[in-house]
């Protein structure tokens, strides 16, 4: 991930995704949407994964707030709008902007209940809310890991691909987050 925003960082306009938005690339809204999408979003990877320590919670609160709060910025200032703008103008059929516009409208739903939640001093929904922010922030990762998998396996053309892809990127994160707050509320009850 970080390679490709290097590789972006050249602002060539033939390199990885970039070769199969061509049509798009002179539009200055998605120009400019996709390099801030980009170069933004390895904030909101790095943020978000920090927030998850508990060590860092405890002895660094502050510190914790701050990166919150970089996070948050980043996903409903940033990203989400740039997001939806990319999400437009996705490849493939209906299908494939669907789940983008989908993944991108809940993102910031969950970021930002999340802030109402603690500002509400409610920790657990907090709590909750973040992972599954995350979990749609991840999707930056998983997305592309689908691709190596899929294209692996299946050998797809690269429009199926994309399409399955779309969905694949967030909809196992976001199971995977709701087993985690299940498998917590549990562990919780037991002890």
């Amino acid at each position: 991930m970080l390679r490709m925003v290097i590789d972006y960082s050249s602002f060539r306009t033939d390199i990885h995704f970039l070769r199969f938005k061509q049509e798009y690339i002179n539009l200055p809204w998605w120009k400019a949407a996709f390099y801030v999408h980009v170069f933004s979003s390895i904030f909101a990877l790095a943020a978000g994964l920090t927030q998850f320590s508990d060590y860092l919670l405890k002895s660094y609160r502050r510190i914790h707030r701050m990166v919150g709060k970089i996070y948050v910025f980043d996903i409903l200032l940033v990203n989400f709008p740039a997001g939806l703008i990319m999400a437009v103008y996705a490849n493939g059929l209906l299908p494939t902007k669907i789940a983008f516009i989908i993944l991108d409208c809940l993102w910031f739903y969950f970021t930002y209940r999340a802030v109402t939640a603690i500002k509400k001093g409610d920790v657990a929904a907090h709590k909750r809310l973040m992972i599954r922010s995350y979990a749609l922030t991840f999707s930056a990762i998983t997305l592309r890991s689908w691709k190596i998998v899929l294209m692996y396996l299946f050998h797809p053309d690269p429009l199926t691909l994309y399409m399955i892809d779309a969905w694949m990127g967030f909809v196992p994160n976001l199971l995977f987050a709701e087993w985690l707050i299940c498998r917590r509320k549990t562990t919780s009850a037991v002890n």
